[in-house]
């Protein structure tokens, strides 16, 4: 009993663990429920996306002397506002135009990076430096993810009528084209704030895989919001602990943990659904 105790008050006897840990923990929450909302929209391309694009804004904000936080988040607008908009007023489809946008961007970030003399190692904005996290990064992390949770959770059934049936949410007199800019908004500022934990490429397993899961175990959007939260939250906290016994990279332990309770979960409704009797058949 005591080594199982000492399993997690060891690490956070460790002032790096102990922001590493609130920062997943914040991380895990508002990707979660962002990512219930993804889901059902089937916009977890455009997450994808976002996440390549804000690059070049990191890249530039640090040129620029600004936030790399403002940089991220202007860049990561701007490729969900050109997405839309390339998409209203072309044949092209809407995941094509994705697919161009976000791996242009990228690739022009990757161009910029490699010319600016910085001791940033690319691998820290690509994975995440979660256990280099400081007292302002949490902060920062803390402000950016109530704002977003207050928003999604105020205006959470219009969001969820918009995800659902636009048609039917135009109808009854909300502002769909508000609510759609609105989603895109908080998707970057999500994929903002994520950005330190878990870097650009696995910011989008936290933004789908959480609501992936709860979408398997429940068809309640309210019983689906508080599964993926359990979710993000317990595989955060199981990953950041894991991370520190192994000597492992956290953001991907995080990551691997939460695709691990995906495949159980997935594993568990196809076996529930295997040994449910069969309905019997009208004589």
């Amino acid at each position: 009993m005591n080594a199982l105790i000492d399993l997690i008050t060891v690490p956070l006897s460790f002032g790096f663990m102990q922001r590493a840990m609130a920062v997943a923990i914040l991380v895990g929450a508002v990707s979660a429920v962002l990512s219930c909302y993804l889901v059902l929209k089937g916009w977890s391309l455009m997450g994808d996306a976002i996440s390549h694009a804000v690059l070049p804004g990191i890249v530039l904000a640090f040129l620029l002397g600004i936030p790399l936080a403002a940089g991220a988040f202007a860049s990561g607008l701007l490729a969900a506002v050109g997405t839309g908009y390339i998409a209203d007023n072309s044949r092209v489809k809407p995941d094509t135009v994705m697919g161009i946008v976000f791996s242009g961007m990228f690739g022009f970030g990757l161009v910029l990076f490699t010319k600016v003399d910085t001791d940033q190692h690319l691998n820290h904005i690509l994975f995440g430096d979660m256990l280099g996290v400081t007292a302002r990064d949490l902060v920062e992390t803390a402000i950016i993810a109530g704002i977003t949770l207050a928003i999604v959770l105020v205006k959470r059934r219009d969001f969820l009528l918009y995800c659902f049936d636009p048609q039917h949410a135009r109808a009854i007199g909300l502002p769909v084209g508000l609510l759609h800019y609105g989603l895109l908004i908080l998707l970057s500022l999500t994929i903002v704030v994520s950005l330190k934990a878990v870097g650009i490429i696995l910011v989008v397993a936290m933004l789908v895989t959480p609501g992936a899961t709860a979408h398997l175990i429940t068809s309640r959007f309210d019983r689906m919001l508080m599964v993926a939260v359990a979710v993000a939250i317990g595989s955060s906290v199981l990953g950041t602990l894991v991370s520190f016994h192994i000597n492992g990279a956290t953001g991907p332990t995080i990551v691997l943990i939460q695709a691990a309770v995906f495949l159980l979960a997935l594993l568990q409704t196809q076996w529930t659904t295997a040994s449910a009797p069969a309905p019997a058949e009208r004589p």
